[in-house]
This record gives C-alpha cells, sequence and structure tokens, in this order.
C-alpha cells in the first residue's frame, strides 16, 4: 500500500492541508476526509501545500475537484501550493492552472486570502 498523510494546520481563518507520500486511487479517500471535515467545520479558505507530495494520479486530482464548487459556493478557495515540477506538471497538462491558483509557497497563498478579508471589511 502506498505511503500517504494529510496534515492538517490553521493559520488564521484559513485551513492548510500538507499531503505527503503518494496520491493515489488508494489514498485518495483520505484527502476526501481532510476536505469533509474541513466543509463540515464551514473552513472554506484552504491551501493545499504538496511540498512533500511525490506523487499525484487523477484519483488524486479528482478529490480537488469534488470539492471546488462546494468551498465556492461559499465564499471560499482551494489555493495550491509549493509544487514539485514534476506535480505541476500534471496539473499543467490538465489545465488546472486556469481552475486554480497555483503559488510557489504557502505564505503567499495564505497573504491571498487575507488581502481577500481585509478588502471586505
Amino acid at each position: 500500500m502506498s505511503e500517504f498523510s494529510v496534515g492538517i494546520r490553521q493559520r488564521d481563518t484559513i485551513s492548510v492541508l500538507d499531503l505527503k507520500g503518494y496520491l493515489d486511487a488508494h489514498t485518495a479517500p483520505e484527502l476526501e476526509k481532510a476536505f469533509e471535515k474541513q466543509l463540515d467545520d464551514k473552513r472554506y479558505n484552504i491551501v493545499v501545500n504538496f511540498s512533500d507530495l511525490s506523487y499525484i494520479s487523477s484519483a488524486g486530482l479528482g478529490v480537488l475537484m469534488q470539492f471546488i464548487e462546494d468551498v465556492r459556493k461559499n465564499e471560499g478557495d482551494i489555493k495550491l501550493s509549493n509544487m514539485s515540477s514534476r506535480v505541476y506538471n500534471v496539473f499543467d497538462l490538465l489545465g488546472f492552472p486556469m481552475l486554480y491558483e497555483i503559488f510557489n509557497e504557502e505564505d503567499e497563498a495564505v497573504k491571498k486570502f487575507l488581502n481577500k478579508t481585509e478588502n471586505l471589511s
């Protein structure tokens, strides 16, 4: 079985999901549970940090697609950060940069959320 884990941290009003290992059809349900927990907790500003992810399959990409509509309909977003070039190439090939904001660093993604919040107040 593939090694995979999802760590969840809170940064202000933002949830950060730290992905580690291999995200494939066998491990995708763990990521689904992490997203479901965020929605159950009404946390709709989510950054997914890919710094420790070495592989992603179409099943992993499907999990991201599964939750984006619910997150955005609650005025939140899913932002992606810290992808290796190998993982980014998969996203790029499938057109994900048109659907998601992808940042080099987690801090950039967090700032984007915080700036949006400040502009609303």
